[in-house]
């Protein structure tokens, strides 16, 4: 019997072998770690994000009629402090982006978009890194799984043309409340969305689409250095 292991060292070997060959034909960039800005603002935006998690968990165990007093105590306790380490993180992003001209600038041409918050902004910036690796507005939202892709069954059998949702889910998640309130309160994207339903989109597909257009917006502002125009982004 072979040894163990000696499948998965000879696979490994085959990787190694597919990997040299690609990057001797392809020639990709070398990869490069984030810088230690972004790096924060990652770790920083991720906590937000885990503390907002567990806030919400703590919220629907209260919600859900707990009657020991103890328990109930315990949970609204820990839910204070969840607010409270929620707002101290918010507001140490805030400064690290203050601290930091570039992501300051570059946070608020994010800002100029509509449905795009702060924080929102500190997500995009921090998931995205670095906005010159991209060569245009589909690679970002190929990145973020915002592409829409057409599902099949079989080999001809065509079904509903669906977001891929292959990508960062962080980002894609962000996306998504920012995408309702721009498609709810911009006259713009009330505007660009008229059409979309005149030809028959259903709800989500509308949402999925504003999301999308989001990051094309971004794409747009970070690439030029200008803030959102209307006029502008009317041929994006």
């Amino acid at each position: 019997m072979p040894e163990p292991g000696f499948h998965g060292r000879a696979t490994d070997k085959v990787d190694a072998d597919l990997i040299a060959r690609f990057c001797l034909s392809q020639e990709p960039e070398v990869w490069k770690p984030p810088a230690p800005e972004i790096r924060e603002l990652q770790a920083l935006v991720r906590r937000l994000e885990s503390l907002i998690e567990m806030r919400v968990s703590e919220e629907n165990r209260l919600s859900s009629g707990v009657v020991v007093e103890v328990v109930r105590r315990s949970l609204e306790e820990h839910i204070a402090y969840l607010i409270e380490q929620t707002k101290h993180t918010e507001r140490m992003i805030r400064e690290h982006i203050d601290n930091h001209p570039d992501l300051k600038r570059q946070s608020e041409l994010l800002d100029s978009i509509p449905g795009v918050g702060q924080t929102t902004a500190a997500l995009f910036l921090a998931e995205i890194v670095d906005i010159r690796q991209y060569k245009s507005a589909r690679q970002v939202a190929a990145f973020a799984g915002l592409v829409p892709g057409e599902r099949h069954s079989g080999t001809s059998v065509r079904g509903k043309v669906r977001l891929s949702k292959i990508g960062n889910a962080r980002l894609r998640k962000a996306l998504y409340f920012p995408a309702i309130t721009a498609l709810r309160c911009s006259e713009f994207f009330k505007q660009w969305a008229s059409g979309m339903r005149e030809r028959g989109k259903c709800k989500m597909s509308v949402i999925g689409a504003a999301m999308r257009k989001l990051i094309h917006l971004a794409y747009g502002v970070l690439k030029t250095g200008k803030p959102f125009d209307p006029n502008w982004a009317k041929t994006t």
